[in-house]
C-alpha cells in the first residue's frame, strides 16, 4: 500500500477501535468500578503498545531535548485534558452540556495547522472539514433529561479540555516531523501512567471498588481499545494532514458508537444524532477526495522516455 495512503487506514481504525470503546465504556462504572479508577487502567494499557511500537524500531527511542518536550507535551495535554474532563463531569455540569462543546477541539488543531504549519485544503476539503465539525457536535448531544443543575465556572475547565485535546492533536502532527512515531507514543504512555495518581486521589474511597474481572479487569481490556485507537492516531498524524485527520476522527468515532448502540442495544439514534451520523460519511468522503487531490498535485509530473 502506498505510503499517502496509510493516513486513512489508521483514522478509520482509529474511528473503530474508539467507537467500540465509547458505546461499552459505561459498563465497568455499572459494575461498580468509577471513571477515575478507569483512567488509572486505561492508563497501564498503554504500555503494552508502547512497548511493542518501540520494539517494531529496534528500541531506538529519541531523547533530545527537543523530542522530549514535544512528546511529554502530547502526553500531558491529552491525559491532563481526561483527568480535568472528570472533575468537570458530572461533578460541575453534566454531560449533555460539556460534550458538545469539546467537540469543537478539533477547530483548534485546525487553526494551529493553517497558521503555523502553512497546511492547505481545497474548497471541497474545507467543506468536509466543516461538516465533520458540525457533526462532531451533533452526535456529542445527548438528552437533558430535564436535569440542568451545574456549578458556576464549568465552562472554564470545559475550555481547558477543549484546548488541551486540540493543541495536542497538533502538537502530535508537528512532532512527526522530527521524531518518529513510535517516541511519540511512548511519552505519550508514560505520561499517562505518571498522572495515574491524580485519578487515584480524585476517587472516593478507591479501596472499595470492584477490583474484580467484573471492574477493573472489564475497564482494562475496554483500555486497551483506547490504548490501540490513540497509537493509529499517532500514525494518522504522521501520514496526513492535522487539518483532516482531527475533524474526521472526532466525528467518525461517535458514529461507529451510534451504529454499534444501534446493532447491540437496539437503541435509536436521535435526531440530531442521526443528521450527525449522514453529515460525518459526507465529511468523510468529501475529506478523503481531498487528500487524493492534493496528492495528485504533489506527484511529480511524468516524463516522457525518449
Amino acid at each position: 500500500m502506498q505510503t499517502n495512503r496509510l493516513w486513512l487506514v489508521y483514522a478509520v481504525i482509529t474511528m473503530v477501535a474508539w467507537g467500540l470503546w465509547g458505546a461499552i465504556i459505561n459498563h465497568p462504572q455499572e459494575n461498580g468500578f468509577p471513571e477515575t479508577l478507569g483512567y488509572l487502567a486505561w492508563s497501564l494499557t498503554m504500555l503494552p503498545p508502547a512497548a511493542i511500537a518501540l520494539a517494531m524500531v529496534g528500541w531506538k527511542l529519541e531523547y533530545d531535548s527537543r523530542s522530549l518536550v514535544l512528546g511529554l507535551s502530547a502526553g500531558l495535554l491529552g491525559a491532563g485534558g481526561q483527568l480535568l474532563l472528570f472533575q468537570t463531569v458530572p461533578n460541575m455540569a453534566p454531560g449533555y452540556l460539556v460534550f458538545p462543546f469539546i467537540a469543537l477541539s478539533p477547530l483548534v488543531t485546525i487553526v494551529l495547522a493553517a497558521v503555523v504549519s502553512r497546511e492547505r485544503v481545497h474548497l471541497l476539503g474545507w467543506i468536509g472539514v466543516v461538516l465533520a465539525i458540525v457533526a462532531g457536535v451533533l452526535l456529542n448531544l445527548q438528552d437533558s433529561g430535564g436535569n440542568v443543575e451545574r456549578q458556576s465556572g464549568w465552562v472554564i475547565f470545559a475550555i481547558g479540555v477543549l484546548l488541551a485535546w486540540g493543541i495536542q492533536g497538533y502538537v502530535i502532527s508537528f512532532a512527526n516531523n522530527t521524531m518518529k512515531a513510535e517516541s511519540i507514543f511512548f511519552y505519550m504512555a508514560i505520561t499517562a501512567v505518571a498522572l495515574a495518581p491524580v485519578a487515584w486521589w480524585m476517587t472516593d474511597s478507591p479501596q472499595g471498588a470492584n477490583w474484580g474481572l467484573s471492574g477493573f479487569g472489564l475497564s482494562a481490556a475496554i483500555g486497551f481499545l483506547n490504548s490501540i485507537g490513540a497509537l493509529l492516531l499517532v500514525y494518522a498524524y504522521r501520514y496526513g494532514k492535522a487539518i483532516i485527520v482531527s475533524p474526521l476522527i472526532n466525528a467518525g468515532a461517535p458514529v461507529i458508537t451510534a451504529l454499534l448502540s444501534l446493532v447491540l442495544l437496539t437503541t435509536l439514534p436521535s435526531n440530531a444524532a442521526a443528521v450527525g451520523i449522514v453529515l460525518a460519511i459526507v465529511a468523510a468522503i468529501l475529506m478523503a477526495i481531498e487528500e487524493e487531490e492534493t496528492e495528485k498535485e504533489a506527484e511529480p509530473p511524468a516524463t516522457e522516455s525518449a
